[in-house]
């Protein structure tokens, strides 16, 4: 634990690794990236003030920045805001702030646009995150846009086929449980150094944010089946190729049938306007 903040241990153990260096920038993750571009950009209002809340080592910021955006980043891990500081240039290019998403240091109301695109699978108490989706409301301004992330359900399912680790009889077993009941395995099970977090079903996150006070207008796969591919590198380097696993994935969006087979969910909400 951190002395000033309640981020866990092992969240912030696994992310000083220096793991979000590069990882949207390759295999699964560039998939990530550029779908979760897509989706953001289609929602996002012109010259907006954003939050980027959990945003990382910034490669989110540095984009919304490019095309003419305001941003605030918050992450409550040193080696992100080190390498997000990096990213921002000097003067920097956008803000950056240690903070835990459950306690944003910004006045209500400042904000026309929340990204949150990790806290809410790695704060596994329903009530962690009630509260971060309670203060994504409270600083976004009426009508603000909120663009949650989660893990989908079966995002391990899909990472341990894609990776070969299905016959492992333990990595298996753990992936069973994690289904069943939506959280990562204790600790001391665990076969990845992958933290603690809770993976979502898409009517579970939906029905979390419209507790929260916001109007859900969409839940979106990500990925899509593209997920599934285990030389997404290869293919990302050849651009039919990448222009055919995009399609798919833009055709998959928003099928109720097709959003478990994406890693990860998108959910778009609003702030009521009064």
């Amino acid at each position: 634990m951190s002395d000033e903040l309640s981020t866990p241990r092992d969240v912030v153990s696994f992310y000083s690794s220096g793991v979000e260096a590069d990882r949207l920038e390759r295999g699964i993750g560039a998939l990530e990236f550029e779908r979760t571009k897509e989706l953001v950009q289609r929602f996002l209002g012109p010259h907006s003030v954003i939050a980027d809340v959990g945003g990382a080592a910034g490669h989110y910021a540095e984009w919304l920045v490019a095309n003419g955006h305001r941003v605030e980043l918050v992450d409550p891990v040193p080696r992100h805001l080190e390498l997000a500081r990096e990213r921002a240039g000097e003067p920097p290019r956008f803000g950056i702030h240690r903070a835990d998403a459950r306690a944003l240091p910004f006045s209500d109301e400042s904000f026309d646009a929340v990204l949150l695109l990790g806290p809410l699978y790695h704060l596994g108490a329903p009530q962690d995150r009630a509260q971060a989706v309670r203060e994504a409301v409270r600083v976004g301004r009426p009508g603000a846009l909120v663009i949650a992330a989660a893990i989908s359900r079966y995002g391990l399912l899909l990472d341990c086929i894609r990776n070969g680790s299905f016959f492992d009889d333990r990595v298996f077993a753990n992936v069973q449980a994690e289904v069943v009941t939506g959280r990562r395995v204790p600790e001391q099970r665990r076969t990845a150094p992958f933290p603690d977090a809770y993976f979502h079903l898409p009517n579970e996150l939906e029905s979390e944010l419209a507790a929260g006070g916001l109007t859900v207008q969409g839940i979106y796969g990500v990925e899509g089946p593209g997920a599934l591919f285990d030389d997404l590198d290869a293919l990302w380097r050849d651009p039919a190729a990448r222009q055919r696993v995009l399609e798919v994935a833009r055709a998959a969006e928003s099928d109720p049938h097709l959003l478990v087979l994406s890693s990860h969910l998108l959910a778009v909400a609003r702030k009521p306007e009064i």
